[in-house]
């Protein structure tokens, strides 16, 4: 069976940064490359039988062009749809296992708002997620993960291992941690600073921990563990500067009537982190 990363194309200048990305994970993990455009309309899934690809927008069939022409050893294909682009693309995604999708971003002291559409579907579908910013389609620098060692979750940390392994880029796992503001009471006189310091060294241990059965099975990925004191969207934004990939987790409903959502870190993470940004479902 063959697998595929998939990637949202609308013509958009974010849309062509993001399939050049996805055209470099087909590349890096064996798989076909699968663009998607979808146009507004009534009917939803993909059927490229009677969609054919050349029925697509001028901007769009250009797109696929640049990329097949920067990549010629990926096995490319483009599909037309029309129907709901988040729910289209987070089913197209479910089904390959990676969806890809350009974020749009104001810049400025605005910040970097992402589109509704990312949004929807980081929050939506249940397979990785990647928003890549224009200009983002590059590979190069470090994987960050946004973790909490007590709390490790084996999806996120596959992944962002998984993506260092591929990349040979080392992986640096972050955890933010907000601190208490004394007074603390104590017998002796102890400054605020010392307690945070024992504070966050206890919790790079945890971390360390985790990191462990990960190091084994990535023996090639240079890991490290780093715990910041701050307020987490804030202290992953700072962190990923710079870096190839930024790594975060999102929690999957505990019921299954309940509506996906992203956590208010996720949020404003996506909002205002400046390179691509993968979001993975976790239970």
């Amino acid at each position: 069976m063959k697998r595929f990363v998939v990637v949202g194309i609308d013509g958009s200048v974010q849309s062509e940064s993001a399939a050049h990305w996805a055209a470099e994970e087909a590349l890096q993990s064996g798989r076909a490359l699968r663009m998607v455009h979808v146009a507004p309309g009534e009917r939803g899934g993909l059927a490229p039988e009677d969609a054919p690809e050349e029925r697509l927008p001028a901007p769009v069939a250009a797109i696929r062009d640049r990329v097949v022409a920067a990549r010629p050893g990926v096995d490319a294909s483009c599909d037309r749809t029309t129907g709901n682009p988040a729910y289209v693309l987070a089913a197209a995604g479910e089904r390959a296992g990676l969806l890809v999708v350009g974020s749009r971003g104001l810049g400025g002291v605005v910040g970097r708002l992402v589109g509704s559409v990312g949004l929807r579907v980081a929050a939506h579908a249940r397979c990785p997620v990647v928003l890549v910013r224009d200009g983002d389609a590059g590979t190069q620098g470090e994987v960050v993960v946004g973790v909490q060692g007590d709390r490790p979750c084996d999806a996120v940390l596959a992944f962002a291992f998984d993506q260092a392994a591929r990349r040979g880029a080392a992986l640096r796992a972050v955890e933010a941690r907000t601190l208490a503001s004394g007074p603390y009471l104590t017998e002796a006189q102890v400054e605020q600073a010392d307690i945070q310091e024992g504070l966050a060294a206890d919790r790079l241990v945890h971390l360390e921990d985790a990191l462990g059965r990960w190091r084994e099975k990535f023996p090639g990925v240079t890991a490290r563990a780093e715990v910041v004191v701050g307020g987490a969207a804030d202290v992953l934004v700072a962190a990923a500067h710079g870096a190839a990939l930024l790594v975060l987790g999102r929690r999957s409903p505990a019921h299954p009537m309940a509506a996906p959502r992203l956590g208010s870190v996720a949020h404003a993470v996506l909002h205002h982190a400046h390179g691509a940004v993968a979001v993975v479902p976790h239970d």
